[in-house]
């Protein structure tokens, strides 16, 4: 919110469109349009399942670590810096909620070795700004971001 406003976060224009089909759910696989992906997944042994598979909270680390990451870098270059070995991994932890289903909970761990802790927040902070992932989860899930 700025100024009390909500911000819209939503694309003016779709570049790309990302297609994927899950068969059979947690205990399944699933498939990418293009073929490029095609993975088992299975239900973790903490939930359950036998583990044979990936599952969707691994996918979502996934996806959410390599987007802010190159939010990072982008942001990190339009300021005039080479963030070359810096790296972001995600956490992602599901558990009920209060409406009787299930929640997401995201902690990102960032390290900036090539700059100081001050810049580095601030670069974090637009990062978290300019990524589709943090824009989507905004205000929807608790996304804890972590400078190591």
């Amino acid at each position: 919110m700025i100024d009390g406003a909500a911000v819209d976060t939503r694309p003016t224009k779709i570049m790309y469109v990302a297609e994927a089909t899950a068969h059979g759910g947690r205990d399944g696989y699933v498939t990418s349009q293009d073929g490029q992906l095609e993975l088992r997944v299975a239900m973790p042994p903490a939930l359950g399942g036998d583990g044979a598979g990936t599952n969707p909270e691994q996918l979502f680390a996934a996806g959410y670590s390599a987007c802010f990451h190159n939010a990072l870098v982008l942001v990190g270059r339009r300021a005039g810096y080479d963030l070359s070995g810096s790296t972001v991994a995600a956490k992602v932890g599901i558990g009920p909620n209060q409406q009787r289903g299930y929640g997401l909970a995201v902690a990102l761990s960032v390290s900036l070795p090539v700059v100081d802790q001050e810049l580095a927040g601030k670069l974090v902070d637009e990062a978290h700004q300019v990524c589709p992932y943090s824009n989507a989860t905004r205000g929807n899930i608790e996304v804890t971001i972590l400078l190591g």
